[in-house]
């Protein structure tokens, strides 16, 4: 029962930079065209 204690606030702190991650992805634009990203590699010149 005590390690939950531990486990709870670490988890949070895991989810909150997942999150992070995520916003700092979108904000710096990361996912703004993945369509001509995933055509680029079929079209080898």
């Amino acid at each position: 029962m005590d390690i939950l204690f531990l486990l709870i606030p670490l988890s949070v702190v895991l989810v909150l930079i997942i999150l992070g991650g995520l916003w700092w992805a979108v904000y710096q634009g990361q996912f703004e065209d993945i369509e001509q990203e995933g055509s680029r590699i079929l079209d080898d010149d």
